[in-house]
């Protein structure tokens, strides 16, 4: 059940499936409805916004975490032909269907992405392009994971691999998320899995309307004087939220000393991090260091960092401004940003600062930015295994 109180009235807005219906049809009720009480920008931490998964585009929530001043800005104001008006910075990111783009960059005629609705997932049909796409990659799993006898997960029956498909437990058209994931693939025997796909179809035609973010293009773009500018912050995995019906980035990119005291958490080097560098410059390699060495390294370390942060905090105790104190902090002081990429920026950001066997061009990357590039392609690995594996097969080096 959605229910939400305007003044002295509480509204019934009907029954739900699930929460997140019912979260969105009162957030839509409270667009539509703005309140007229002025609340002071502490009052709006943890409380939730409206925000999209940056993959289906279908509306979440997520909890304000900060709100930051960030001083007097000029500002512009978009118009769009739907009728949303967003007043932002030029260098506010605003996402539009070809990826995130700053504000400034936009055009009349350019399209951002908005509140819209559309019919549920299951309603809508795979692009042929994606479904073939889809088979390929699936296809390429079938030596991997059905044995030379398998047992079909729909009859029970065994079979030989060749009479064996690889199906899809949780159908494609009904969460297409799922679709590269292997934990939602089965061996199926060719009749159960032609009768399971005919059924597929059926499912395919449930009614109703989710939330989405649609296109709409930009009608007008004007300078509309400077004001006060506040940072917004949102929880993750999406650092979106909805400005006035516009789809806008999570304003905070890096954590900035100048707006906030900077916690002490700072980097050591672990044991099995090469310290001692030989050869000449521009052919040098990393040796592990001596038990010595690196007992020293991590004295010398704690001791600089935790005299630094003692420091910096007798400063703002005393009054200085954060972004003066920040000066004596070392550069081992961990630092915690938000960024977005498409994927060819990504394969040419793994290309110069990982190392790997296939790549066509040796890198020789400091080995922290290395750990980043790591972790960063292991994720990207997971969400895009298609395009993954064409980077490795093409010497690791961007399109």
């Amino acid at each position: 059940m959605a229910q939400v109180r305007r003044g002295e009235t509480n509204h019934y807005l009907g029954l739900y499936d699930n929460r997140e219906a019912a979260d969105c049809a009162v957030a839509e009720f409270r667009e539509k409805h703005p309140s007229t009480r002025l609340r002071k920008l502490e009052s709006v931490r943890r409380n939730h916004v409206r925000c999209y998964d940056e993959e289906t585009l279908t509306a979440r929530r997520a909890p304000i975490l900060d709100v930051i001043q960030s001083g007097i800005k000029p500002l512009i104001k978009l118009t769009t032909a739907g009728g949303k008006v967003l007043r932002c910075t030029v260098d506010h990111a605003v996402l539009t269907p070809e990826g995130w783009r700053k504000a400034g960059e936009l055009a009349v005629g350019d399209a951002v992405m908005t509140a819209g609705t559309a019919p549920r997932p299951s309603e809508r049909l795979v692009p042929p392009s994606l479904r073939r796409g889809v088979g390929v990659w699936t296809s390429m799993q079938r030596d991997r994971l059905i044995g030379e006898t398998d047992t079909c997960h729909l009859c029970g029956e065994p079979f030989p691999r060749d009479q064996l498909a690889l199906d899809h437990v949780v159908p494609v058209a009904e969460d297409l998320t799922r679709a590269l994931d292997e934990r939602n693939l089965a061996p199926a025997c060719e009749p159960c899995h032609a009768a399971k796909s005919a059924e597929e179809q059926k499912l395919a035609r449930r009614g109703g309307k989710i939330a989405v973010a649609v296109p709409d293009p930009i009608v007008s773009i004007v300078d509309d004087g400077e004001e006060m500018t506040y940072d917004l912050t949102v929880e993750g995995p999406w650092h979106n939220f909805l400005a006035n019906g516009v789809v806008v980035h999570n304003s905070y990119n890096e954590e900035s000393g100048r707006y906030r005291e900077l916690q002490p958490v700072f980097y050591v080097p672990g044991e099995d991090r090469k310290l001692v560098q030989q050869g000449r410059p521009g052919k040098y390699e990393f040796v592990p260091g001596t038990d010595t060495q690196h007992a020293i390294m991590e004295r010398a370390m704690q001791d600089s960092y935790i005299h630094a942060y003692e420091r910096y905090r007798e400063m703002l105790a005393s009054g200085v401004a954060r972004e003066v104190a920040r000066a004596v902090l070392p550069v081992g002081l961990f630092s915690s940003m938000y960024a977005t990429c498409n994927a060819r920026s990504l394969m040419h950001f793994l290309g110069l600062r990982t190392q790997h066997e296939l790549a066509k061009v040796p890198s020789f990357p400091q080995r922290e930015i290395e750990m980043v590039g790591e972790r960063m392609e292991a994720e990207w690995a997971r969400l895009m295994p298609l395009t993954y594996a064409a980077f490795n097969a093409n010497g690791r080096v961007a399109p």
